[in-house]
């Protein structure tokens, strides 16, 4: 029996009925003014639709893409005893090495069949909000392969240069100055993860994925994926498939341009099914430094507006939905070890609820 949340088993629409829209971002990248405007209200009609779109024209070379795959892989082929070395724990700002025992949902935890290497804007250890301790800020760790730090650091400097077009041109499909949400970055919270989905074989349900469904909690996601497995919710809210396509990226929404926008993008929920197979992607997730107050912007601050989004910081949102993802996050928040001002919610606030696939073909 599928839950009317749709959580219940993992069935979606095939990708022809995803109807995700592919954007050529080239002109972002160029002086054209007008070819620049119809880019913006391209990627502003898909995030205010599904909140998920395909962007190609990115400029990142394949190369750089292929570099990227090879480095995640020659880091998840080492040891677990060498991995474990740059444990994520052993930092008190979520640098390091995942370990897939340390990913769920909730505790008690639905299983995620994946581990992954976090890292994020390279933040010197004397910056405020790392000394503050339990902050999203920080200095990275690097495993000690050769030529690994230079091929990662190479690709998150190039995807978040990608990200800061992106932002500029979805602030101008929202008519609004792209200097009032650039000047929320100077050393954000934007965390690229290297993740690998482990063989398995256990059964396809709502206990066992790859990950669960969520969204994401940044401004949006760039995304490479080298297999199929992710699905995302439409702008009618059934389960579609996302498969991978050539020289593309996969972009989504989150809940800090949900909030600008006041609604009109959607931070669109997103899981990846357990195919059992090994599977490799790494996103980008675009965020803000961590005292940033977001709030719906100027030109949508509306009553009930106000009221359905009031103001949060961007990292405190970051931190009480990483603390409900990771397990030696949530321990050290029971024990005391890690003090915070605001509550944990049970789920993130924007979720929202998946149909159910039958009635889509009624």
């Amino acid at each position: 029996m599928t839950m009317a949340d749709g959580t219940d088993d993992q069935r979606a629409l095939e990708s022809d009925a995803a109807n995700l829209p592919v954007i050529d971002v080239s002109p972002l990248l160029g002086t054209d003014a007008q070819a620049r405007k119809a880019v913006a209200d391209a990627l502003g009609r898909a995030a205010s639709e599904s909140g998920f779109f395909y962007i190609k024209g990115h400029g990142i070379p394949q190369e750089q893409v292929d570099a990227l795959f090879a480095a995640s892989k020659a880091f998840h082929a080492m040891p677990r005893r060498y991995k474990m070395r740059y444990w994520c724990g052993f930092t008190t700002h979520h640098r390091g090495y995942v370990p897939f025992e340390e990913n769920g949902s909730s505790f008690p935890k639905t299983i995620n069949f994946n581990d992954a290497f976090d890292l994020s804007f390279d933040a010197p250890a004397t910056h405020p909000d790392h000394v503050a301790g339990w902050r999203m800020t920080g200095p990275n760790v690097w495993p000690d392969l050769p030529g690994w730090r230079e091929t990662v650091a190479g690709y998150y400097d190039a995807v978040f240069a990608l990200g800061l077009k992106l932002l500029d041109a979805l602030a101008a499909a929202l008519d609004v100055d792209p200097a009032l949400l650039r000047r929320h970055i100077t050393f954000p919270t934007s965390q690229l993860r290297l993740l690998r989905y482990v063989e398995n074989d256990m059964p396809m349900n709502k206990d066992m994925v790859g990950i669960a469904a969520h969204s994401d909690f940044e401004c949006f996601t760039i995304l490479l994926q080298g297999g199929p497995g992710l699905q995302v919710m439409n702008a009618e809210d059934y389960w579609i498939e996302a498969p991978p396509l050539p020289g593309c990226f996969i972009v989504n929404i989150g809940d800090i341009f949900e909030t600008w926008s006041g609604g009109r993008f959607k931070s669109t929920q997103h899981r990846v099914v357990n195919t059992g197979r090994e599977r490799y992607s790494m996103p980008l997730f675009f965020g803000l430094d961590y005292d940033s107050v977001v709030e719906p912007l100027e030109p949508f601050r509306t009553p009930d507006v106000l009221q359905k989004y009031p103001p949060i910081k961007a990292g405190d949102h970051l931190m009480r939905m990483s603390v409900s993802a990771f397990r030696y996050m949530h321990d050290a928040w029971k024990k005391g070890e890690i003090e915070l001002d605001f509550e944990i919610p049970e789920d993130n606030p924007f979720r929202r609820p998946a149909k159910v696939i039958s009635d889509a073909a009624e």
